[in-house]
């Protein structure tokens, strides 16, 4: 089998015509990407669950809206944290370190996925590892794909593949992160924001 290029810590977009309705419009953070398949958490799907409902002990620790994510239609009953540290952009893309590896000076309980961004032990005493992190989102489920699913969806032009920013993960405003994301592309990708959500409005 050939070597997967690892999208590990990039955006997946899902392009107008992904009809899936999972991942309409869906902004995704690949946590982990390799031949073995892929996963990764939506972005901009808010519920209505207050982080307190779920895991008292982080309420009022996660970025606003203090509110779970559905990550994904994968596992709902399970609840992943992903944060960013501040101040901890150095491993960015093309930097020599290993997604996962420690840094010197980073907390235990929170392991990079890739930059600035990495997963939170929930595990933890909150009030040991979150005054240390930036923001924080708590998702429940996940998204995944099995080996060679996720290539074929983007040759069939499904996802949009663009580089990741740390604001990301914590946007105050999750459900404008779908156009934000393609605006701030300097290419043709940035005409898709424009995209209207009924095309048959235009």
């Amino acid at each position: 089998m050939t070597e997967v290029s690892s999208l590990t810590g990039r955006l997946l977009v899902a392009a107008p015509a992904l009809s899936d309705p999972n991942f309409d419009r869906a902004v995704v953070l690949l946590l982990d990407h390799d031949e073995e398949g892929s996963l990764g958490v939506v972005l901009n799907r808010p519920t209505p669950v207050g982080v307190g409902d779920i895991l008292a002990a982080w309420a009022g620790r996660t970025a606003a809206p203090d509110v779970v994510f559905q990550g994904g239609p994968v596992s709902l009953d399970s609840a992943l944290g992903v944060a960013v540290m501040p101040g901890d952009e150095g491993a960015a893309p093309g930097s020599r370190l290993r997604p996962g590896a420690p840094r010197r000076g980073a907390p235990l309980g929170w392991r990079r996925v890739h930059g600035a961004i990495g997963l939170v032990d929930l595990e933890m005493p909150p009030e040991l590892l979150a005054p240390a992190l930036g923001a924080l989102r708590i998702f429940a489920g996940y998204a995944g794909w099995g080996p060679g699913q996720l290539e074929r969806e983007l040759s069939e032009g499904a996802w949009y593949v663009v580089e990741s920013e740390p604001g990301d993960v914590s946007s105050p405003h999750p459900e404008k992160l779908w156009r934000a994301v393609l605006r701030r592309q300097r290419s043709e990708l940035a005409m898709i924001a424009t995209y209207p959500d009924d095309p048959s409005l235009n």
